[in-house]
């Protein structure tokens, strides 16, 4: 179990580890995360296999998370090797308007904020979170830029927005002389794949690295959670986990115990089986060979749990097992996306083969870590 490769994130010459550490998990405040003692373990487990690329947010556990981020970092003296990234955008003072939402005050406030916690004077990557579907590309673009300027962050990233809504970001930092985007992350998995009809293109196109939360549909394809043997519920589900405390009617992106959902896991279950590994560790695998990935956000409450994420990137899965992913797998094609499939082209394309995508210059680049010389 070894990070021992990096990937440069998106057109930037930053370096960072495939897997990153995800740290939603680091307190108790939402009653299903890692005591501060299990965090430490994590951390330490994470940063001892070599990875530099932690992730947080200012919303995780009521600031618990960002908190125990800086004090690990400090208490390893491991500042200058990690790559920190934290986001912004949610309110944690309910009647205030300006205390939530991606705008300039709102950045520089929650950046102060987040500055604070990790004990730290700069972040490496700066997320707006979430689109708050008011303020402008060219506002979020030029506060970002200004507080690279400042020296208090250094590379510019994306979170849950539209697709059209980073293409605009990424271009006003073309025109504008802004930094640009160097990340997008979003929710990424075998059972989540709407990220393939608009952002796998903008992403190598533009330069951004994908960088995938959520890489098991929380802990579905991990096989934690089974559909129910009893004919007189079909609705139940079998396994412990943070979503069978939603009830019936959970909130958007957390309804994953559905029947298209578990047919995917049997499939998955049925490939792990033929690879002789963990279903999580293919889940992983696969999803890191999808065009555009640059690091997958892992995360865990249970020191096993991170040992066997971290193993996922040790082989090399077979095409024909991927491909029997991909097709159970496969997501609806709503309109326009159905008209770019082989079939339809032919028809623009006179029946003559074409390549589907040209030749791609923008996407980012795996790189070895350096082999020591003997030197």
């Amino acid at each position: 179990m070894s990070l021992d490769r990096y990937t440069l994130l998106g057109r930037s010459g930053l370096r960072v580890s495939p897997m990153s550490l995800g740290t939603m998990t680091f307190g108790t405040e939402w009653g299903w995360g890692a005591d501060e003692a299990t965090a430490q373990r994590l951390f330490d487990l994470y940063v001892d296999a070599g990875g530099n690329f932690i992730d947080t947010a200012d919303l995780y556990t009521e600031g618990t998370s960002e908190q125990w981020v800086g004090r690990f970092t400090a208490a390893r003296a491991m500042r200058e090797r990690l790559v920190i990234a934290t986001k912004y955008s949610y309110n944690a003072q309910p009647g205030n308007p300006n205390a939530g939402g991606n705008h300039r005050k709102n950045l520089l406030r929650a950046l102060e904020g987040s500055l604070r916690r990790l004990g730290t004077d700069y972040i490496d990557l700066y997320y707006l979170h979430t689109w708050d579907r008011m303020t402008p590309a060219d506002e979020v673009m030029r506060a970002m830029d200004d507080a690279v300027s400042a020296g208090k962050i250094r590379y510019v990233g994306l979170s849950d927005v539209p697709a059209w809504y980073a293409g605009r970001a990424q271009t006003l930092a073309d025109w504008r002389g802004f930094e640009p985007v160097a990340a997008m992350q979003l929710e990424y998995s075998m059972i989540e794949r709407n990220a393939e009809h608009e952002f796998a293109d903008l992403a190598t196109h533009l330069g951004m690295g994908l960088v995938a939360w959520s890489p098991l549909g929380m802990g579905v394809l991990s096989g934690k959670y089974r559909p129910s043997q009893d004919a007189q519920n079909q609705a139940a589900v079998t396994g412990s986990g943070r979503l069978q405390t939603l009830g019936t009617a959970p909130p958007p992106g957390f309804d994953k115990l559905s029947a298209r959902n578990f047919s995917i896991v049997a499939e998955l279950e049925a490939v792990a089986h033929a690879a002789n590994r963990p279903m999580a560790q293919v889940a992983l695998n696969w999803l890191y060979q999808k065009r555009g990935v640059a690091s997958i956000v892992v995360g865990a409450t249970k020191a096993a749990q991170l040992e066997q994420s971290l193993g996922a990137l040790d082989f090399v899965l077979a095409p024909e097992l991927i491909a029997r992913l991909d097709a159970a797998s496969e997501p609806p094609h709503p309109f326009p996306y159905y008209m770019f499939a082989d079939g339809h082209q032919a028809r623009i394309h006179g029946q003559v083969d074409v390549a589907a995508q040209p030749p791609n210059h923008a996407d980012f680049q795996r790189v070895p870590a350096p082999q020591p010389t003997g030197k």
